[in-house]
């Protein structure tokens, strides 16, 4: 067994709050974030299993939350077509964004989390400025033509992948968008910590590792079931092995570079325990 491979299970959380939808840790890991289908948001310290804080302000399902890099605010999204930032400490909702026309399927910060940025079923991307008190969004990004699945921001970049079959990488800095074609619709995507290549989940039981720069397919990573459901795709701290989550209830471990299922967590009993995230 590889040490760069998790492979005990250490903690397992009741969150009472419906279905799952999302698991996210925080920056530097030490505490996590739970979305639910009982339109809650709940932060954790899992090391100790301990609910921190309970935070409400949806109407609807949470699909999605995430840290702000200094821990004080929560973004979180969900099926009542809003965004909504909490304050940590208090568990306030001091902002609500709306404006999008449908289900808002991902939320991210910026890296300064002074912007909100969310991808919705209308296919747009939308920008909220945190530091106002402005209300309508500050940018539209409309080029999908279908569902804005998945969002990464880096420092001049923004990352989308859409049910349309499309991956855009959006260059702040030149303001130029680049796409590349995928063909099945995107469930998920992220940048490498390089920032050289992007991995993608498609529903077609496939994750392929791309040139960032020239679209090229330098690998494809199969044996997992994804042809359903938005299942997360991540890349381990060294950048040596990818991780999915599977329909199957599994979790699969490849080798970057040889492209071998090295490792399969078969500990999860539900497929839809690990639809959302790792």
């Amino acid at each position: 067994m590889r040490n760069d491979i998790p492979s005990t299970l250490t903690r397992t959380i009741v969150c009472k709050q419906g279905a799952v939808r999302a698991v996210r840790f925080n920056g530097d890991g030490n505490y996590c974030i739970t979305c639910g289908s009982d339109k809650s948001v709940k932060l954790w310290n899992p090391h100790r299993e301990v609910l921190l804080k309970t935070y409400s302000g949806h109407g609807y399902e949470v699909l999605d939350a995430q840290a702000s890099c200094d821990n004080s605010q929560i973004c979180s999204c969900g099926m009542d077509k809003s965004v909504v930032v909490f304050d940590v400490a208090t568990g306030n909702a001091v902002r609500k964004y709306r404006g999008h026309a449908g289900t808002v399927n991902c939320v991210k910060f910026n890296e300064e989390s002074t912007i909100v940025l969310s991808g919705s079923v209308d296919g747009t991307i939308r920008t909220w400025d945190c530091r106002t008190r402005k209300m309508e969004p500050i940018q539209i990004l409309d080029e999908a033509t279908d569902s804005v699945t998945s969002l990464q921001v880096s420092d001049y970049e923004i990352l989308s992948g859409s049910a349309d079959g499309c991956i855009r990488r959006y260059d702040l800095r030149n303001g130029k968008m680049f796409v590349d074609f995928i063909g099945k619709s995107v469930s998920s995507r992220l940048f490498t910590r390089d920032g050289q290549c992007v991995l993608t989940s498609t529903l077609d039981d496939s994750i392929k590792l791309m040139d960032k720069d020239t679209g090229e397919m330098l690998n494809e990573f199969k044996g997992h079931q994804n042809h359903d459901y938005k299942i997360d795709n991540s890349l381990n701290c060294q950048d040596t092995c990818v991780v999915s989550g599977s329909e199957d209830g599994h979790v699969y471990f490849w080798d970057l570079v040889e492209v071998i299922i090295i490792y399969v967590l078969y500990r999860v009993q539900r497929m839809d325990m690990f639809i959302t995230g790792i």
